[in-house]
């Protein structure tokens, strides 16, 4: 408790750069609008989350927050969310057993309605606590990778309440993927190692909106950018961008440094990296640690720690690689993740999701797409918090727009 006030000035920080957020939250401490509202949270704990969470509360809901990652949570943030006493379980640096124990901490608070960050706190209500299910009016996924889960989970005919894909917001992916992944990923990289990307060799592996951002960034500090892709349309847009396409056996040995994000396992693996040249840096940048072969590594490779986040395995033939952050998502791990004024779209889309499920307790079990009002909603207020003015369309615009006969004058 004595990094709570560390914490409280941090949170104070990061609100001044979340207009939209501060709207919202200026909004209902009079509305209430989730007065009495159980919210179970498994997000990372930051700063921008710990606004969030402030947000819920000034609406009336008892929230319940876990980590959704055990090297994203910031320490000082879970001593001043516990001063004002939000039950928040969650330490940086957790064990496995210490992750799933908080998860199910929060689950015992019954939930009516779930946020996720990767889709554990679903999965885990389903598969050890159906008694609660019936409780769930609904949940919000932040996450590629959990929206990913979560649609197999409704293909496979097991989901048991309405989630709404956060994610999917083009207020969402548009700009906190592309621009705040885009930055952090490569915070996280430089904090962790100081190494000198102009003129190096950058591997993005994926190219959606998260890789697009990842890509743009390295080749504005002067990398030299490689793009791996398996979406045929994909890797033809980074190509029509100007940047280098090809296979992973083919840029395993002319990558400098490598950075995951696929949402997928193993899209660095094993014979990948006896390929490499000595000095080969791995990250990570997608939300769980499997898309880097980790075993792998560790089979062929002696491990020390070289730095702080940074490992370094000796292969047999005396060649260094070097992973960060233990191969997890490396922009909150060795940094603080997304910026704030990012965070605050995204953030704004779950808040404003949260009291649009809260008013609809019987919606069927599906994954949905974010109201598109909300949507347009938190672009406007982005905007209006921005000092931009929108032009408008006048009434002859409009009716043209609506009509078919007009043709060439």
């Amino acid at each position: 408790m004595g990094l709570a006030e560390t914490g409280e000035e941090r949170i104070a920080w990061a609100a001044r750069r979340m207009p939209v957020l501060a709207q919202i939250r200026g909004r209902w401490e009079r509305e209430r609008p989730l007065d009495g509202l159980r919210v179970g949270a498994c997000l990372h704990v930051t700063t921008e989350t710990a606004n969030l969470v402030l947000t819920l509360q000034a609406g009336g809901a008892e929230v319940a927050l876990c980590a959704s990652n055990p090297l994203s949570t910031q320490d000082d943030v879970v001593a001043a969310l516990a001063g004002r006493g939000i039950a928040v379980h969650a330490r940086r640096g957790e064990s496995r057993e210490e992750y799933y124990d908080h998860i199910r901490r929060v689950l015992d608070t019954r939930p009516q309605i779930t946020m996720d960050d990767g889709a554990d706190l679903v999965a885990t209500i389903h598969q050890e606590r159906p008694d609660l299910l019936d409780e769930v009016w609904g949940g919000t996924e932040e996450t590629t990778t959990g929206v990913i889960r979560l649609k197999a989970l409704a293909a496979a005919g097991r989901l048991h309440y309405p989630i709404v894909a956060v994610n999917d917001a083009r207020t969402k992916y548009l700009f906190d993927n592309r621009y705040g992944t885009g930055q952090s990923a490569l915070d996280g990289i430089l904090r962790s190692t100081n190494i000198l990307l102009a003129g190096s060799t950058v591997v993005v592996v994926g190219y959606g909106w998260c890789g697009r951002g990842v890509a743009a960034r390295a080749r504005g500090m002067g990398a030299q950018v490689v793009v791996v892709e398996v979406d045929p349309l994909r890797a033809l847009e980074a190509a029509m961008e100007g940047f280098a396409v090809m296979s992973m056996d083919e840029a395993a040995p002319r990558g400098d440094l490598f950075i995951t994000v696929t949402g997928n396992l193993n899209a660095i693996g094993g014979d990948h990296m006896r390929r490499m040249k000595d000095g080969a840096i791995l990250a990570n940048a997608g939300h769980f640690n499997v898309e880097i072969d980790i075993g792998a590594l560790e089979a062929m490779g002696r491990r020390r720690r070289a730095r702080e986040n940074v490992d370094e395995y000796t292969l047999p033939d005396g060649r260094r690689l070097y992973l960060l952050a233990e191969g997890r998502l490396v922009n909150l791990a060795g940094a603080e993740g997304h910026p704030a004024e990012v965070m605050d779209m995204s953030f704004a889309d779950q808040a404003l999701t949260v009291a649009w499920l809260a008013t609809r307790p019987g919606l069927s079990p599906a994954v949905y797409p974010v109201p598109a009002e909300i949507d347009e909603q938190v672009a406007r207020m982005k905007l209006a918090a921005m000092g931009i003015t929108l032009q408008e369309l006048s009434e002859e615009q409009k009716r043209y727009l609506q009509q078919w006969e007009a043709g060439t004058v």
